[in-house]
């Protein structure tokens, strides 16, 4: 068979050489050059069927095949030996073969023979690989699973021990480490969906805890309040005591009494007194909500929550009076705002300073319209000074916190006024009881604390030495409680000026105290002078009482100074006093006017007596009328009283009045129309009383020392005109009156008319029946001559 196969191989190539030959000259050269270089015959192929010529196509590739053919047979001729020798080698090589391959089948049956034990071991091992495989994998899900259930385990434990930030940090573990690499599928879903439920949990939790907090800091909030005001309460009252060692010090400087001692005053601080209050469910709330992604919502919550709190505190109870509500309410708002500053200071930015300028803003708002909504509503002096330091306290509470309070002083500021006014007008109402239920008699002081109470308390003592006791002041007993008022008036006129928007309110002190003296203490002065039914001694002891409130009123004006941190030096300056000193020395001139009034009317009681003398006797007395002694013991009490209350200039005034009134009516006596004629012997009378009253006017004015005052006129001067007038009577040439050297030497208080009137009534002799036939001596007659000649004189002169 294979030499039948060579047999026709070794034929076949002379045939295929004949037909390529034949073909050779039609073979195009390109195409098969394309074949040769294998090249794509797509692009002939196409244009060949496109050209509608595709037999030509065929045709050259069929002679390109014959040609090929022809080829391959040329180069089997050329190889045809080593062909031979190649294919006996072959079948060498396939007897070998065969060979080889009965051997391996017998060593492959003995190979198999001998693995087939091992093939089995093989499966088995492959098997447990693959058991080992699966624990492995298993190992290391169970492994996984038991960490994701421990930290689980860890965070309920966290959650269930209210420590939550730990809890959180677990979740948050677990959702970036483990939660995607857990292979358990049931339980990488159970995982996946309690993570948000406990989320929701601790979130609510927080929130509880917060909203206990919210509860808690608003009922503690008064107490804080209370806490932080009473601590700026002992610091004021430090800087006062500062303030008043400094005083104490300044005028032991000034008087030069006593060592000034200076001291380092050095303040301790309880620590126990500091403000304390827990801020760790806010803190620990706004750590929670900001590690769960939701900061700004628990920002808007505390914001609103606390904003809805302040509201509340705002509101007023219509059921009770501010003056016993203030306190908590003001307490309330302190302890809010403080809370608010420490949260705002270590909270981490939980508000924002917008918001508490807001808060505060919607607080100051409201206090300022409480403030002044109960202000016009108050009407006693008193309960304003205690809502306006409850204020300036919460004022400078609220502002060592950072707050501005500038409207609140305001307020205060614009109450001043009315506060004054019911301050004075209470100051009016004690001191009207006080000036009606005086006696105005000269106060008997008893002991010697009594006299420092009431005297050395106000600097109104004489001597520095003490007094033996009973002491009788020259004052009343409403100096010292008038004294006291003012005082008191400038104590809570300074309390209510300070610690507010003014920093030196000495003048509006000053001013305040200008209108107590000259609008209440002058006016109810006056009033008593003008309306009241006095006696003299009463009407005295007013006008001492009002010279004594004039020396007080520098004390007045150095306690506002030092009361005002006001250096002395500034109120010791001149024109720097009270405008009420001027007025109070002119309401002293009305007291004196009033006395004087009072004791002219209480002479003329006594003078009207005079209307009982016979203008006509036939005898002159050999004594003084009983109406003069009257007069004289009325003097002699005028005077004694008045020494012992008034001053010496005073006393001097008060004689001098009532000389000088005397003097005047025993003129007017002779004026008086219902007088038509008076004798000799009625003026010699007249003449015995003046002598009387001139005796009492010089003793008195030695006795009293008025003598040593160097005044122009003494007692007896003050009746010059009615003894120039009695002179002029019963003189023995009246007609000298006439005479300018004579009448300014002896006659000059009288004036021309009264002259003139008094001398037509004048007869030197009673009028008889047949009085021409009467003898008469030559002295009456040359008296009545010259009497006459002056009444001619003196009709020609008018």
């Amino acid at each position: 068979m294979f030499a039948a196969d060579s047999g026709m191989m070794l034929h076949a190539p002379s045939r295929r050489r004949t037909v390529v030959e034949h073909a050779d000259g039609g073979v195009d050269v390109v195409l098969a050059t394309s074949i040769g270089n294998g090249e794509d015959l797509g692009p002939a192929v196409r244009h060949s069927f496109e050209s509608g010529k595709p037999e030509a196509l065929l045709h050259q590739l069929r002679n390109i095949v014959r040609k090929k053919e022809v080829e391959i047979e040329e180069l089997c001729k050329l190889h045809y030996e080593d062909f031979i020798v190649a294919v006996d080698e072959l079948r060498g090589v396939l007897v070998d073969a065969d060979e080889l391959k009965s051997m391996l089948s017998s060593e492959n049956l003995r190979l198999q023979e001998v693995a087939s034990a091992l093939l089995l071991r093989l499966e088995e091992l492959l098997e447990l690989y693959l058991i080992k495989k699966n624990v492995t994998e298993a190992l290391q899900t169970l492994k996984v699973c038991v960490q994701v259930s421990k930290l689980c385990l860890t965070c309920n434990m966290h959650v269930s021990n209210s420590r939550f930030y730990p809890a959180l940090k677990t979740l948050d573990m677990i959702e970036r480490n483990y939660i995607q690499n857990t292979p358990l599928k049931p339980l990488r879903k159970v995982i996946e969906k309690q993570i948000p439920a406990l989320k929701l949990h601790i979130e609510k939790k927080v929130c509880s805890e917060f909203n206990d907090w919210l509860v808690h800091i608003r009922s503690a909030a008064k107490e804080i309040g209370q806490l932080a005001i009473g601590q700026a309460s002992s610091a004021r009252q430090r800087e006062e005591e500062k303030r008043a060692r400094r005083r104490e010090a300044e005028e032991q400087s000034r008087t030069g009494v006593g060592d000034v001692a200076c001291a380092l005053d050095i303040e301790h601080i309880d620590e126990d007194s500091m403000l304390e209050f827990d801020l760790t469910p806010v803190y620990r709330a706004h750590h929670i909500h900001t590690c769960l992604g939701i900061e700004e919502k628990f920002r808007d919550y505390y914001y609103k929550n606390r904003l809805m709190q302040l509201n509340l505190d705002l509101q007023i109870s219509s059921a009770q009076p501010f003056l016993e509500s203030h306190q908590p309410f003001f307490a309330q708002i302190a302890g809010f705002f403080i809370v608010e500053d420490r949260v705002r200071r270590t909270a981490g930015g939980l508000l924002s300073d917008s918001q508490v300028e807001a808060i505060w803003e919607t607080a100051i708002a409201k206090m300022t319209s409480v403030l002044e909504d109960q202000f016009s509503r108050t009407d006693t002096a008193s309960h304003l000074l205690l809502i306006k330091d409850l204020v300036t306290l919460l004022g400078a509470t609220l502002t060592g916190h950072g707050y501005r309070v500038a409207p609140l002083l305001e307020v205060l500021d614009s109450s001043r006024d009315k506060y004054h006014e019911l301050l004075l007008s209470e100051c009016w109402k004690q001191i009207s009881d006080i000036l009606a239920s005086d006696s105005f008699e000269q106060m008997v002081i008893k002991k010697e604390y009594e006299y420092n109470m009431n005297v050395l308390s106000f600097q109104l003592q004489s001597s520095d030495i003490m007094p033996a006791f009973p002491y009788i002041a020259p004052f009343s007993s409403s100096v010292p409680d008038v004294c006291r008022i003012v005082r008191s008036f400038i104590e809570d006129s300074v309390n209510y000026l300070s610690y507010g928007g003014h920093i030196n309110f000495y003048e509006v002190v000053k001013k305040y105290l200008d209108k107590l003296v000259i609008g209440v203490l002058n006016e109810a002065l006056l009033n008593m002078i003008h309306t009241g039914n006095l006696g003299v001694s009463q009407a005295m002891q007013i006008a001492a009482n009002i010279a004594v409130l004039e020396g007080s009123c520098d004390l007045f004006l150095w306690q506002a100074a030092q009361l005002c941190s006001v250096p002395l030096r500034l109120v010791e300056r001149p024109h720097a006093g009270l405008t009420a000193k001027a007025v109070l020395k002119a309401s002293q001139n009305a007291a004196y006017n009033a006395l004087v009034n009072v004791i002219d009317s209480k002479l003329d009681e006594y003078l009207a007596l005079m209307n009982g003398i016979n203008w006509t006797a036939d005898e002159a007395p050999e004594n003084a009328n009983d109406y003069i002694h009257e007069v004289v013991v009325y003097l002699d009490f005028l005077i004694s009283t008045a020494q012992q209350i008034l001053p010496a200039e005073a006393l001097y005034k008060i004689g001098v009045g009532a000389l000088n009134h005397i003097s005047d009516s025993i003129v007017a006596a002779f004026l008086s129309e219902s007088l038509k004629r008076f004798t000799l012997n009625a003026v010699i009378g007249i003449g015995n009383d003046l002598k009387t009253l001139e005796a009492f006017a010089a003793e008195r004015f030695q006795s009293t020392g008025l003598s040593e005052l160097k005044k122009d006129r003494s007692f007896r001067d003050c009746l010059v005109e009615a003894r120039q007038l009695l002179n002029l009577l019963v003189s023995n040439q009246p007609e000298n009156f006439m005479n300018p050297v004579i009448r300014e030497k002896n006659y000059g208080a009288l004036d021309y008319k009264k002259v003139a009137s008094i001398c037509e009534k004048f007869k030197d002799a009673p009028d008889r029946l047949f009085g021409s036939l009467s003898s008469r001596n030559t002295k009456q007659d040359a008296r009545k001559k010259s009497m006459d000649m002056l009444k001619r004189r003196l009709k020609d002169f008018s």
